[in-house]
């Protein structure tokens, strides 16, 4: 015998499963902050991975000042194709920015076959040219997360990094050596430490500040039903 669901409706949908989320925090006595609550949560419900309660990493007032480079209409640049779909365009719209990934870029790739290195890092030395102070999410390379490290210490200063790749070679080092090069100048920045991450958790990260930016945390404030 079928079951018929009882929430039909998107806003019903994630209103419910945010509220499922709260209670199980609660029940594994999980604690958030007020600050990381809404991108810990988004994460939590893109993935139903409960350990994203305590991988994710915050530099002081990542969050807010994430939000604030979004309500200027500061750019986003994710490291795949797949994060930046992944990233709502109504959202970026209403802030007047966008969200670029040059991994397809002709010119980065002939940069990368002339330096012999990956596409991933080429297209963060791409965006540290063109775009110096965006938000760069990486979901994916970590090769792309230690070109941002040494990057930030030559002196290139996003407004956000977001370091969240998964995998297992390369990863967990990635991630530690961008914190102690984004806290060391003061860049903020949110990783996913150990291996887990992926270009759904770098999306969901961007998300969750975009909805922050634009107080429409609730789906009916994005004209959901």
């Amino acid at each position: 015998m079928s079951t018929e669901p009882k929430h039909h409706l998107p806003a019903d949908i994630e209103r419910t499963s945010m509220s499922i989320i709260e209670s199980e925090l609660e029940a594994r006595g999980i604690t958030l902050t007020p600050e990381t609550r809404a991108v810990v949560k988004r994460v939590i419900h893109t993935t139903a991975d409960f350990d994203y309660a305590e991988n994710l990493q915050f530099t002081p007032q990542a969050v807010a000042l994430g939000v604030q480079a979004l309500q200027r209409g500061v750019p986003i640049v994710t490291d795949t194709n797949m994060a930046r779909a992944g990233v709502s365009k109504p959202s970026l719209a209403r802030l007047n920015t966008r969200v670029y990934c040059f991994m397809a870029d002709p010119a980065v790739a002939e940069q990368a076959r002339q330096q012999g290195t990956t596409r991933a890092v080429a297209a963060m030395h791409h965006a540290a040219e063109t775009l110096p102070d965006a938000i760069l999410a990486v979901g994916n390379a970590p090769t792309a997360l230690l070109a941002i490290a040494d990057l930030i210490e030559q002196g290139l200063r996003p407004a956000l990094v977001v370091g969240v790749p998964v995998g297992f070679v390369n990863v967990v080092e990635s991630k530690e050596r961008l914190m102690q090069a984004c806290e060391s100048v003061g860049v903020p920045a949110i990783a996913a430490m150990g291996r887990k991450g992926g270009s759904n958790v770098a999306a969901a990260i961007c998300n969750a500040l975009l909805y922050t930016a634009l107080d429409t945390l609730d789906p009916t404030r994005r004209g959901w039903q």
